[in-house]
This record gives structure tokens, C-alpha cells and sequence, in this order.
């Protein structure tokens, strides 16, 4: 029987002054690197970790529809070290080693594809994740790879496993087909690992999870609508949404509370929210579990009347992405399609709800100005956030913004420019902590 690894390898950064630095990759809109504390096989509880839903997804699905026996093991939720990482390798030799990667992490991810081949010769390496939406055939050319899969890889996955190889392209699940799909992925070894702290009220061990796959928007810098369950790079494309059942999402929910204990839920869906019929489904079986939970949601794109039902089913809080104080970057830049006023109106609503809100909000904008930008500051000043994001504009490979950085300009995205005061960075972390001195008290 074929053997394969399904893995989310280690990403240790190093030191920077007193900090340990580690990346989190697959399971992120936008691979960063961020100071935690936890050590290289010392793991310390708390940090921000997301689940690699298309790796956990993916996982499963393979090893039904190939017949392999697949191991799944996320070194980055377990701060595995590279040490124990290759020693895994050694023990087991692999037949095939599926690894998501993206641009951020992608010169790192390539020294441990390189490794791992002069080592394991005998394992085919395939590469998943964003990366390879514009770098597939560019990666198969240059690195001892044996595939690149584009998009969501669940068929893709089971495609090689069968004998393809080389660029895989999008090969998205149908409706049907999604709601007939295996649970994702989930051991005791991974499974309390997991951890969003946001909206505040979290409760451990939390769930994270998906009940949809997709955004119809198409704001600049988002990485998974126009690389993983779409092929969108400038902007011009349908973006589809699938959404789960509410008769998948009881079996699931049910089964991995049952097997795990957990004791919230948080939607890290795209967009939880796209449409009241969908999010009054889910209420319907969140109120059946009875357990509280959060999610990832928009401002503008359900009734007033279906927040208030979704409090009443157990939802303690929402995270809001605005990225943008300021209408006219909203409109012209990142091209969300969201009147902040509604938004304002929403926010308010939902604390008179008793609703916990954390606001998400983007930085380093092509055409951005810093007036801008201090626009931002002032909204998130003018509203009872329970607490906020703020990060840089990170270029993430097959999105609109890197794909504008690439060709200068975009028609989509008329008031994105490529001036002297833009910067490109791969690293929205690492962005940010540029530009927050300048933005500190009101300065610009």
C-alpha cells in the first residue's frame, strides 16, 4: 500500500531580541512569522494556531479515494523541531510527502524540499497551497518535485496518489461531492493544539472550523477566494461559494465534540455570514449542540434580525473585516464592496446584543496614503471594539496585489498604484511593525 505524509512542517525563524519567532503556514489566509513561547519541541499552550483545513481536509479525503495509507502531522501546532521532523521522516520513509506552502514561507519551504529529497530520495515531494497558483510550473522546473497541486487539493491529492504528476490544476470538489467528503482530519495528538484567541470568549479546547468554502468579494490582498477555492488572480473571475449542509456540519460537529471535548466553536470560514438562510441553518444546529461559539463574518450580509437569532443559538462573538477606515480605499483599493457606515451601524448593534467584536483592519495599501491610513486609526477610535487586528498588506502569490506589484496596474482595482510610497513585503507581520511608529499617536 502506498504511504503517504500529509505535513505542515516546522517553520522556526530564530531568535529576535528576547523572542523565539516561528511562522504559522498552512491554515493562515497569510503566512507570517510572530513571537511565540514556545521552543523547538517544547510547546507551550495559547499562541495563536490555525488548523490547515485544506491539509486536514485533503488528508482524509486521499486516503479513501486512493486506497493509501496516509499519516497527517502538523509540526507547527505540535512546535515539532526540525530535528524530530527529519527523524519522523527517517523512521517511516515515505512514499509521497504532500507540503503547503506560500509566499512567505516559500525560501524556507524550498531548503526543506531540497533536504528532504537529498535525503529521501526515494519520496516524491508534492507541493500544495498558494504558492503554486502562479509558481507551480516555475517550482516543478527548478526543485526535485514531484507534482504541484493548484487550489483546494482533495482531488488533486487523490490524482497523484493514482500516478499523475507535474501541474495539477484547479480541481475544485463539487457541491455534491464537499458534503460527501470525510470529516477533516483530527487526532488526540493535534487536537487541543489549535487556538484563535479572537473574539474574545474563547473557551479551550476550541474547534476550528469550516461551513463554507469561498468568498463572492474580492478584496485585493485575500489569498484562499482567488487561489485555493477559485483561480482569480487579478480580480476579473466569478468567485464561488460552496456551503456545507446543516445535516454534514451536525454529523461533524457532533462527532468531533464527541470524540474531543471541545468546548467552543469558532467559523473560519472566508465569510460564516454570506446570506441568512445559510447562517439560520447553522443556528439551528449550534442551539442542538448547545455549545458556545464565534465566527468569521462581514458587516453587511445578513439582517439585523439574524444576529440576533445567532446570539440566541450560542454565538458569543464575530470577528469584522473593515481593513479600512476610510470609504474611498474601501471602494477603490481594496474593492470590498462594504459602506462603513452600515458597518458602524453593525458594530453597535451587536455590542447592544452583548456580542463580543474584534475588527479586522489593513495597512500598506498600493495608493494608500498616510491620511489614510490615520482615517483607519480614527474609525477603529469612533467604536466599541472589543479588540483588533491590524496588520500590513502582504503580497500573497495569485492574488490580485501581487499580481498588480507584478504587472503595474490592474482595471479591476482602479485606484491601486504602484507609487514610492508603497512597499512590498510578503510578511504582513513584518509590514506592520514598520508602519505602526509612523501611525502611533495620530502621526502621519
Amino acid at each position: 500500500m502506498i504511504r503517504a505524509l500529509f505535513s505542515n512542517p516546522p517553520w522556526w525563524c530564530g531568535r529576535r531580541g528576547r523572542h523565539e519567532y516561528a511562522g504559522v503556514r498552512a491554515g493562515s489566509r497569510w503566512p507570517f512569522a510572530l513571537p511565540v513561547a514556545s521552543r523547538p519541541d517544547r510547546f507551550v499552550p495559547g499562541g495563536y494556531l490555525p488548523y490547515p483545513f485544506f491539509l486536514g481536509y485533503a488528508a482524509r479525503y486521499a486516503a479513501r479515494e486512493a486506497g493509501a495509507d496516509v499519516t497527517f502531522r502538523d509540526s507547527i501546532a505540535l512546535r515539532e523541531s526540525y530535528a524530530s521532523w527529519f527523524e519522523h521522516l527517517e523512521t517511516h520513509r515515505y512514499d509521497f510527502l504532500f507540503l503547503e506552502s506560500a509566499s512567505s514561507s516559500w525560501s524556507h519551504d524550498r531548503a526543506l524540499v531540497r533536504r528532504v529529497h537529498d535525503l529521501f530520495p526515494e519520496t516524491r515531494i508534492v507541493v500544495t497551497g498558494v504558492i503554486t497558483s502562479s509558481r507551480g510550473a516555475e517550482i516543478l522546473a527548478e526543485e526535485p518535485v514531484h507534482a504541484c497541486i493548484q487550489g483546494e487539493y482533495e482531488k488533486g491529492s487523490a490524482r497523484v496518489l493514482r500516478g499523475e504528476a507535474g501541474l495539477i490544476g484547479h480541481d475544485l470538489l463539487s457541491l455534491d461531492e464537499m458534503n460527501a467528503a470525510p470529516f477533516p482530519y483530527l487526532d488526540p495528538l493535534h487536537a487541543h493544539r489549535y487556538w484563535d484567541p479572537h473574539p474574545l470568549g474563547q473557551r479551550a479546547p476550541q474547534a476550528q472550523v469550516w461551513s463554507s468554502r469561498g468568498c463572492p468579494h474580492k478584496c485585493i490582498f485575500c489569498a484562499w477566494p482567488a487561489t485555493m477555492t477559485g483561480n482569480d488572480p487579478d480580480g476579473r473571475s466569478r468567485r464561488q461559494v460552496r456551503h456545507y449542509t446543516p445535516e454534514y456540519m451536525r454529523a461533524f460537529l457532533t462527532d468531533w465534540v464527541g470524540r474531543y471535548g471541545f468546548e467552543s466553536i469558532y467559523f473560519d470560514d472566508d465569510t460564516f455570514n454570506l446570506g441568512d438562510r445559510h447562517v439560520l441553518g447553522l443556528c439551528e444546529v449550534m442551539a442542538e449542540l448547545g455549545l458556545p461559539w464565534s465566527a468569521m463574518c462581514r458587516a453587511d450580509s445578513v439582517s439585523l434580525d439574524t444576529w440576533r437569532v445567532m446570539r440566541d443559538a450560542g454565538c458569543f462573538g464575530v470577528k469584522l473585516g473593515f481593513e479600512s477606515g476610510n470609504q474611498w480605499v474601501v471602494d477603490h483599493i481594496v474593492k470590498k464592496r462594504l459602506d462603513l457606515e452600515r458597518g458602524r451601524h453593525v458594530v453597535r448593534h451587536l455590542k447592544e446584543l452583548g456580542l463580543s467584536v474584534h475588527g479586522t483592519f489593513t495597512y500598506g495599501l498600493p495608493g494608500e496614503t498616510p491620511e489614510h491610513m490615520l482615517d483607519t486609526k480614527r474609525f477603529i477610535a469612533s467604536l466599541p471594539f472589543d479588540s483588533v487586528q491590524e496588520s500590513g498588506a502582504a503580497e500573497i502569490d495569485g492574488t490580485p496585489l501581487a499580481t498588480l506589484a507584478d504587472r503595474g496596474e490592474l482595471e479591476a482595482y482602479d485606484g491601486a498604484r504602484l507609487d514610492r510610497s508603497y512597499a512590498r513585503e510578503r510578511d504582513g507581520y513584518r509590514k506592520w511593525q514598520s508602519l505602526a511608529p509612523r501611525l502611533a499617536g495620530g502621526r502621519s
